[in-house]
């Protein structure tokens, strides 16, 4: 291999080969099994298909264990599935729920630091090093882009500026001020970053040190990844995360942008038929399947994220021979991903039936509008519902405010007379996605 130390933040996990990936992910396999027997959930689950933690010898005996799906950690919320007692935890983030219970997921203090040296893998992969300055442009607190990135940043060496969410003109501010070199965005931010600076006279390659953008959280076309690099001036990385895998530093690109690199040391990697289940071969599409293999808090044995995705053939320019994942295609069910949060249709319905005012026919409706993606949500009125224009507009934003509380994002809501939307024969259809893909 010609490739410098000083390339990879972990030299011994990032220039393994396959053999010794894999004799690694069954010795942590083994182990992740046997302390999942602290579980109740997981060691009812065993005892219930008639296997024990001695049934797993090799790789391919991860396929005796049952999957796990987000249904197993909302049936067991909050702390059923946990592994370790909870005064070994030191942090949970959560992600909303579709029928009321969210998803919880636990952190011991090794956790968190593994989580740490993940995120740090990855910016250290594409470029970031001490003396840069990286600007994170993604919500704190439950949301685990915030500070999955934050102690990722900080793990690499790098002066962190924790921005946050919106506020676009004081983000391009700090960018001036603070000569950030690398943010991270989700894809239709970056571009309404621009914008703005279009507005404000700004040259992001003149007035601004910016190079490397990691983008990811929602769905993306190479081609508008391509587009914000010309707009920005910048290098832009596609990442993979979710909430029940830590969050970010699952998955990342290298400098050759040609696939994600999951880290096997961490995960191993199943791509699935989303309707037999059974594994499909390398390069061809299916659900994305994970297993955590060094986590304390609440591992998870063969969790069906729902994505879709495929294992790209064929090694990497860079050296790593980690897995590389395509970039996620859709989901197998039915979440919308908007502004880099998950949203369940159901979720928004179970917010308008505690109207009485509303009849039960609505359409969400999603479209890219000024380069940003935003969702309208037209609800039928109740037939004997009648009232002045006034008290239509307060319902509407009545309505608009409860849905943020539940979803996070603030749609815009339409009340139309009864009869005015469509009707289809067999299952509804709920949602319309006419948002661009560039």
């Amino acid at each position: 291999m010609n490739k410098k130390y000083s390339d990879f933040f972990n030299p011994e996990m990032e220039t393994m080969t396959r053999p010794q990936i894999e004799k690694l992910q069954l010795e942590r396999l083994q182990a992740t099994v046997a302390h999942c027997m602290n579980s109740p959930f997981y060691k009812k689950r065993f005892e219930d298909n008639g296997i024990s933690p001695s049934d797993i010898k090799t790789l391919d005996d991860l396929r005796k264990i049952p999957f796990t799906t987000k249904q197993d950690l909302r049936d067991t919320y909050p702390f059923g599935i946990a592994s370790a007692p909870l005064d070994r935890c030191v942090r949970l983030h959560s992600s909303s729920g579709t029928t009321g219970n969210p998803t919880v997921i636990l952190h011991t203090q090794k956790d968190l630091d593994e989580w740490a040296n993940a995120v740090a893998r990855c910016l250290w992969m594409v470029g970031c090093r001490p003396g840069d300055v990286f600007q994170n442009t993604s919500g704190y607190g439950m949301f685990t882009g915030g500070l999955g990135f934050q102690y990722g940043a900080e793990r690499v060496g790098m002066l962190t500026v924790p921005a946050a969410a919106g506020n676009t003109k004081r983000q391009l501010k700090f960018f001036t001020d603070f000569g950030t070199t690398v943010v991270h965005a989700i894809p239709s931010y970056a571009t309404r970053m621009f914008e703005v600076m279009e507005e404000e006279g700004i040259d992001p390659r003149r007035d601004t040190r910016l190079k490397t953008l990691v983008i990811g959280a929602e769905p993306h076309s190479d081609e508008q990844r391509r587009r914000i690099e010309q707009m920005l001036g910048v290098k832009a990385y596609n990442s993979f995360g979710m909430s029940e895998m830590c969050g970010p530093g699952v998955a990342f690109e290298c400098r050759e942008q040609n696939g994600m690199h999951i880290w096997e040391d961490y995960y191993i990697v199943e791509i699935v038929d989303p309707e037999t289940l059974e594994p499909v071969p390398d390069g061809e599409l299916g659900e994305l399947v994970l297993t955590t293999l060094d986590r304390e808090a609440m591992p998870l044995l063969r969790y069906r994220t729902r994505d879709l995705t495929r294992v790209l053939p064929g090694k990497c320019p860079c050296g790593r021979e980690h897995k590389r994942l395509d970039r996620m295609q859709g989901r197998s069910d039915d979440m919308i991903i908007l502004k880099g949060v998950n949203i369940f249709p159901i979720q928004i319905e179970q917010v308008l039936m505690k109207f009485k005012e509303l009849g039960g026919n609505y359409l969400i409706t999603l479209e890219t509008l000024e380069s940003n993606d935003e969702m309208t949500v037209e609800v039928e009125l109740d037939q004997l519902f009648t009232d002045s224009f006034g008290r239509l507009q307060a319902l509407e934003k009545k309505i608009a405010r409860e849905l943020h509380d539940e979803i996070l994002v603030t749609p815009k809501v339409r009340l139309v007379p009864r009869g005015t939307l469509p009707v289809s024969e067999g299952k509804a259809v709920r949602v319309k996605d006419l948002r661009k893909k560039f």
